[in-house]
């Protein structure tokens, strides 16, 4: 099953709304990247709102996806991180350092307007 990746303006919006397992996580990684080429987008919204629990690949997945985006030249803005999700992102010692995170989608896309300077 595919997630998902909308166009909006010159920025992505992605809502993931079910646990990843492994090969859609992958299988994510890659739609985004080849999205991102294919659109010059400038900001990707990712929004987690509905993911209630993240194991540690997904995570580490999570976080090549933010890396690599923004090797591409595209600012990362995760939304809606749940406290569970906090929690164990922070027990596996996974900070996502330098990532821009918003309580909601609405200020996801506010956060990411003020970074490309809109």
């Amino acid at each position: 099953m595919r997630i998902p990746i909308l166009k909006l303006y010159d920025c992505l919006l992605v809502s993931i709304q079910w646990e990843l397992d492994d090969a859609t996580a992958l299988q994510f990684q890659e739609d985004l990247l080849h999205k991102i080429h294919e659109t010059s987008a400038n900001g990707v919204v990712i929004d987690l709102t509905s993911i209630d629990f993240i194991d540690s690949f997904i995570a580490k997945v999570l976080g090549d996806v933010i890396s690599m985006s923004k090797l591409m030249g595209a600012k990362v803005v995760i939304t809606g991180i749940q406290p569970a999700v906090a929690i164990t992102l922070i027990e596996l010692g996974i900070t996502l350092e330098d990532v821009l995170t918003a309580l909601d989608l609405e200020k996801g896309l506010e956060k990411l307007q003020q970074e490309l300077g809109e």
